[in-house]
């Protein structure tokens, strides 16, 4: 949290995922080291975090969730993600493909929380399949790599372009766990603990209630859902499914951090002439580094203020959340840069949590949601 925060009233919303994150968050930091080694979620981390609400917390009342909103769910994946980034980013991801799940026609809806609402959806958005028509529905095929937490998945939302018509349409098919394959290929230096495999299906035959217009989801045009969390145009929203899970990893650096030099400044105490920066130089790190952390969450928390507003976001707020975003991975990554420099040898050891944290943050940061060259080029076309 921020050094010294201004007082807040207490939020109704406490008793949902913002509170329960703590538990998944003390599961998942005792998992975190098992977890990278097995490339994908410990099945108990995952379990805490479906137990915890995050499927849930976007899922349309009626079908039993919380039609949630962002200001909470940051909360609690910032929670997370302070004791293990790759299990922040799995509940961020479980919550929000859930909410464009929520785009489904109502038999599509049915059928995905037909056994309650903390089914885990996965999925990608990058149209890297083809359709084509058929009866009763479409028939798509194609690979999609990078699908996070694939392996505990109950339905696949993936994207592919429709063919054969006068314009190519990009549609989002729901696609059950039975109906897909699972093609093992995450093997990556940082969020190793993703498991982001890919996924494979070959003319598989989707029902047209199954399907949904991606341009629905960007623009915020849900099939029946008046919910902000629903109507809320993507651009607005998008970022911060990336964005938490790393706040909340440099957080967990700057704890680590603090204890690992204070241990070790206590250690030295007295030795003249020991190796090492000096005390001035440990306080300017500290002060640097928690400053930018600091910058970052306000700059998120008004992210998620935004996209809590849903359809009533203008052009203009879609582009400065997206700027937001950005900007704020950029101040994490130099603060965390700095905290894995100035931690010694010593803390840049395999078994601490410093060069994790580190590692994940700047692979995440790499995520194309969270590019600021992109981000500013919106930003700056609707502001000239």
């Amino acid at each position: 949290m921020l050094d010294n925060p201004p007082p807040r009233p207490e939020s109704p919303l406490d008793t949902g995922v913002a509170m329960s994150a703590v538990r998944a968050a003390e599961v998942a930091g005792r998992l975190a080291a098992e977890t990278e080694s097995l490339r994908r979620l410990h099945p108990d981390a995952m379990r805490a975090v479906l137990d915890a609400g995050f499927a849930r917390h976007f899922v349309p009342v009626e079908h039993g969730g919380r039609a949630g909103n962002f200001e909470e769910l940051t909360r609690a994946v910032v929670t997370v993600g302070e004791a293990c980034t790759a299990t922040a980013w799995c509940a961020s991801l479980a919550a929000n493909l859930a909410r464009m799940a929520a785009y489904l026609p109502a038999q599509g809806r049915k059928d995905v929380w037909d056994e309650g609402p903390d089914t885990l959806v996965v999925g990608s958005l990058s149209p890297f399949g083809t359709a084509q028509r058929a009866p009763g529905g479409y028939r798509l095929t194609g690979r999609w790599p990078y699908i996070s937490g694939v392996d505990f998945a109950d339905w696949a939302l993936l994207c592919g372009t429709l063919t054969g018509e006068s314009t190519p349409v990009p549609l989002v098919f729901a696609v059950p766990r039975a109906d897909f394959d699972v093609i093992e290929s995450w093997d990556s230096v940082g969020m190793r603990g993703t498991g982001s495999n890919t996924v494979s299906v070959d003319r598989l035959l989707v029902p047209a209630d199954r399907t949904f217009l991606r341009a629905d989801l960007l623009s915020g045009r849900p099939a029946d859902s008046e919910a902000p969390c629903h109507t809320v145009p993507l651009e607005a929203a998008n970022g911060l499914s990336f964005a938490a899970p790393l706040l909340g990893a440099a957080r967990g650096t700057q704890r680590a951090w603090t204890e690992h030099v204070a241990a070790k400044t206590a250690a030295l105490a007295g030795r003249t002439g020991a190796p090492g920066p000096s005390r001035a130089s440990y306080a300017d790190t500290l002060a640097r580094s928690v400053a930018e952390i600091d910058s970052a969450q306000l700059l998120l928390e008004r992210c998620a203020a935004v996209a809590d507003r849903g359809a009533e976001v203008t052009r203009l707020e879609r582009t400065q959340n997206l700027r937001d975003c950005a900007y704020a991975v950029e101040l994490l990554v130099s603060a965390v840069d700095r905290f894995f420099r100035t931690a010694g040898t010593s803390g840049q050891l395999t078994d601490r949590p410093i060069q994790r944290f580190w590692r994940d943050v700047n692979s995440g940061s790499t995520h194309i949601a969270l590019q600021f060259e992109a981000a500013a080029g919106a930003y700056a076309e609707q502001r000239l």
